[in-house]
């Protein structure tokens, strides 16, 4: 199934994020509710990122949250917990790290979204630049 029916994702860089710090943030589109749902953000690195936390706008307590390193870059996931759903509308998950001072060039960064219904399952992927 073509993944649009069920969802739609977004990724940005927060504007909050400056020189040192950068938040990068996935917005998700929910079309239906959700029986599962797991977000993965993967912030390119070269070992030269450090997470400084993380976020998501649904509540807490129906996400199971990791944040390791692979390869040199950050990975966070939130995976939903068995037996909760994901209401239809936005929502945003968010992870939060430090950097080597400047502007960090974001281009490498990605995202995979994948979700699914009793019926549906689909898989948005897609990167910051």
């Amino acid at each position: 199934m073509p993944a649009d029916r069920l969802l739609w994702a977004d990724g940005s860089i927060d504007p909050g994020s400056h020189a040192y710090w950068s938040q990068s943030d996935i917005t998700v589109k929910a079309k239906k509710p959700l029986t599962s749902l797991t977000v993965q953000l993967r912030v390119a690195g070269s070992g030269q990122v450090e997470d400084t936390g993380n976020w998501r706008s649904l509540p807490e307590g129906d996400f199971d949250v990791s944040v390791t390193e692979r390869d040199g870059d950050l990975v966070y996931r939130w995976t939903l917990k068995r037996g909760r759903t994901v209401p239809a509308g936005e929502h945003v998950f968010a992870g939060q790290f430090n950097h080597p001072a400047g502007k960090r060039d974001a281009g490498d960064d990605s995202y995979e979204v994948r979700a699914g219904t009793a019926e549906e399952r689909a898989v948005w992927r897609g990167d910051f630049a």
